[in-house]
This record gives structure tokens, C-alpha cells and sequence, in this order.
């Protein structure tokens, strides 16, 4: 019962999301940066707190938490700088499969359709990269992904 009431509050959300993806876009967004920052204040605490046992340690942990706490803040102002990253974070992981499958490609002899298959990937991931960039399209990426596990959610059996 409890993943079908879970499938169909997924569903709504999705269809939701759907129907107003740039409010849906700032939720997230919102959320994240929310998560972001929260880790960055961790990290702080944490970082101050482990500089006693070992410096180097403790300065990286401060370092990551101010990162951290910088791009929570962004994401909570401008949810456009949150589509910007996921966007170059998929495109910088479409730009690694395709490198690997053109190493696998013509490197390997037994692995030349592993190599096209992270080769198609990577072009996937390219493109995909590109749409995500745009907040419009990102909004509704994360609708059609609340859609179909919200669908997947409602269709599997119980336990």
C-alpha cells in the first residue's frame, strides 16, 4: 500500500511539475541549495573540528564547506544557476563516455562495442547536457522523472 500511495503522490507531483516545469525547476532547485548549504555548515563545523588532528585534512573540509555553502546560496537565488551546472556536469560526463569510447574503440580489439556503446552514451549524455542547461527543459525532465517512477512505483508489486 504504501508504494502505490507513494507511486500516485509521485504521479501528481509529476503531472504537476509537468504543467508548471519552471515551478517545478525552482523546488528543486530550492531544495537542493537548501541541502547544499546545510552541508557546507557541516563541513565548517566538522572542518574546524578535525584541524586539531590533521591540518591538511581539516582545511579541505573547510574549503569544500564554503564551496558548498556558495553554490547552496546560489541555487536558493537563481535556480538558472542550478540548470547551468547540471547542465555542464552532464555534459563534462558526456565528453568523458565519448573519450573512453573512442579509447575502447580503437584501443581494444575485443572491446570495440563496449566502445560504441559508451561512444552512443556519451553523445546522449551531450545532448542531453544541452537541454538541461535551459531551466524550461530541465523542469520538465524532472516531471517526466517523477512521472515514471511515481508509474513504476504504482506498478510494482508490494512486499
Amino acid at each position: 500500500m504504501a508504494k502505490t500511495s507513494t507511486g500516485i503522490l509521485l504521479i501528481i507531483l509529476g503531472l504537476i511539475v509537468l504543467a508548471l516545469p519552471l515551478a517545478g525547476l525552482i523546488a528543486v532547485s530550492w531544495l537542493t541549495g537548501f541541502a547544499l548549504a546545510l552541508l557546507g555548515i557541516g563541513l565548517l563545523i566538522f572542518g574546524y573540528g578535525d584541524t586539531k588532528e590533521s591540518t591538511a585534512l581539516g582545511v579541505i573540509e573547510i574549503i569544500l564547506g564554503i564551496i558548498a555553502i556558495i553554490f547552496g546560496i546560489g541555487f536558493i537565488v537563481s535556480p538558472a544557476l542550478f540548470a547551468f551546472v547540471a547542465g555542464f556536469l552532464i555534459y563534462l560526463a558526456g565528453i568523458f563516455l565519448v573519450i573512453v569510447g573512442l579509447i575502447a574503440i580503437f584501443a581494444a580489439a575485443g572491446a570495440r562495442w563496449n566502445g560504441v556503446v559508451t561512444l552512443i552514451i556519451g553523445l546522449i549524455y551531450l545532448i542531453l547536457g544541452y537541454f538541461v542547461s535551459d531551466p524550461f527543459y530541465l523542469g520538465v525532465l524532472i516531471g517526466l522523472w517523477l512521472l515514471i517512477v511515481g508509474i513504476m512505483n504504482v506498478l510494482q508489486k508490494e512486499d
